[in-house]
C-alpha cells in the first residue's frame, strides 16, 4: 500500500505534500522542517519514532493533528492534479525563493505555489510595496490608492496586494494600468481566483505579473488562511501601506505583522467621520504608522529603512502600540 513516504522521496515533493496536509503558519511543523528537512518530517509523521526538537508528548499531539489529513491516496491525486494544471512551485534554495520570508522563522511557508513571473519573488524587498485596506472602500480611498500605486509602479516598484475587492483590487489595477508589475497573494489555491468577481483581474495578473499562494491548487480560502496570508504580504515587501481600514479590518492584522517583522508601515489618513478610516487613523494616532499622503512618503519609508540597515537611524523609532483597534479580532 502506498504511503506518504513513498510519494515524498525528495525535498521538493515532500514540501509540496506538507503544504497539502498542514495549515499555513504552522510553527510546530515548521520548526521540525527546518531541523530535519521535509523528507524526514514526512517519515516521522508516519512512524512512532521520537520526534526530535518537539519532545515525545508534543510529537504525539503533532501526529494526532496531522494524520487525519494525511491520506496518501488523496495526496497522490493532488500531485497528479498539480502536474495537469502546470502550477509552479518554489522552495528554499531555488533561485526565485524570496529570502525575505525567511524572516518568518519557523512560520515561513513550506512552499510557494505560483502562476506567472516567479522572478518577481527574487526582487529585493526594497523594490516591493504591499498595499492593503478595506474591501468596502470609499471613492476617496480608491482614488488615493490608484494614484500612489500607479506612481510607484511607474517607478518600477512591484505592488503586492491580496486581490480583494476595494483597496487591494484598486492597487492591482493601477499597477497594471501604469504598465508596472504586481503580485497577488491568495488565501486559497493559485488556481482558484478569489473573490470570484476578480477572476478576470487575477487572470491578467497571472499573465503579466504573479499570483502566489502557500496553499496547494484546489484549496479554498478560510478565515485562518486569510490571517496567515497577512504575514506573507507583510514579509514580501519592505514597506506596507494601509489606505483605509475599519476598526476590525483584516488589513490591521497585516499592519501588525509588518511591524513585528521590522518592516516600515505607513497609513493614509481619512475623515474622522468615516468608519472606513477609523483603523488607519488609529494607527496614526498611536504612532504605529507613518503618515502617507502620496508616493513620495512611501519612497521615504523605503529609503529610511535602507539607511537604518546601513547604521543610520531615522527619527521614527517608536515601538508599535497595540490599541484596541489593532488587538481586536479582525473581520474578513
Amino acid at each position: 500500500m502506498t504511503n506518504l513516504t513513498d510519494l515524498a522521496t525528495d525535498e521538493r515533493t515532500a514540501r509540496m505534500v506538507l503544504s497539502m496536509i498542514a495549515e499555513p503558519n504552522d510553527s510546530t511543523t515548521g520548526r521540525l522542517l527546518t531541523r530535519v528537512g521535509a523528507v524526514e518530517t514526512i517519515r516521522l509523521l508516519e512512524t512512532d519514532s521520537m520526534v526530535p526538537v518537539l519532545g515525545r508528548v508534543d510529537g504525539t499531539m503533532w501526529r494526532e493533528r496531522l494524520v487525519p489529513r494525511a491520506s496518501a491516496e488523496s495526496v497522490a491525486g493532488q500531485l497528479r492534479e498539480v502536474d495537469r494544471l502546470g502550477i509552479g512551485v518554489v522552495i528554499p534554495g531555488d533561485r526565485d525563493w524570496p529570502a525575505s520570508v525567511d524572516d518568518l522563522g519557523d512560520s515561513a511557508p513550506f512552499v510557494l505555489w505560483i502562476q506567472g513571473a516567479a522572478s518577481f519573488l527574487a526582487r529585493p524587498p526594497s523594490d516591493l510595496v504591499t498595499i492593503t485596506g478595506a474591501r468596502a472602500a470609499t471613492s476617496y480611498g480608491e482614488h488615493v490608492t490608484a494614484e500612489i500605486a500607479g506612481d510607484l509602479a511607474q517607478e518600477e516598484r512591484v505592488i503586492v496586494a491580496g486581490g480583494a475587492y476595494g483597496i487591494e483590487g484598486t492597487a492591482h489595477r493601477a499597477a497594471l494600468a501604469a504598465g508596472g508589475d504586481t503580485i497577488a497573494v491568495l488565501a486559497g489555491g493559485a488556481d482558484r481566483p478569489y473573490p470570484a468577481g476578480h477572476s478576470e483581474l487575477l487572470g491578467r495578473i497571472a499573465d503579466t505579473g504573479l499570483v502566489v499562494s502557500e496553499m496547494p491548487p484546489g484549496a479554498t480560502p478560510t478565515r485562518h488562511r486569510f490571517f496567515a496570508r497577512g504575514r506573507l504580504m507583510a514579509a514580501f515587501a519592505q514597506a506596507t501601506l494601509v489606505v483605509e481600514a475599519g476598526a476590525r479590518s483584516g488589513a490591521l492584522h497585516t499592519a501588525l505583522q509588518a511591524r513585528l517583522l521590522g518592516r516600515s508601515l505607513g497609513a493614509v489618513p481619512g475623515p474622522v467621520t468615516s468608519a472606513a478610516s477609523s483603523g488607519t487613523n488609529g494607527l496614526l494616532r498611536d504612532q504605529s504608522a507613518r503618515l502617507v499622503t502620496g508616493s513620495g512618503d512611501v519612497r521615504q519609508l523605503l529609503d529610511e529603512h535602507v539607511q537604518t540597515e546601513l547604521g543610520q537611524p531615522h527619527e521614527f523609532t517608536r515601538p508599535m502600540k497595540l490599541s484596541c483597534a489593532t488587538t481586536r479580532q479582525p473581520s474578513l
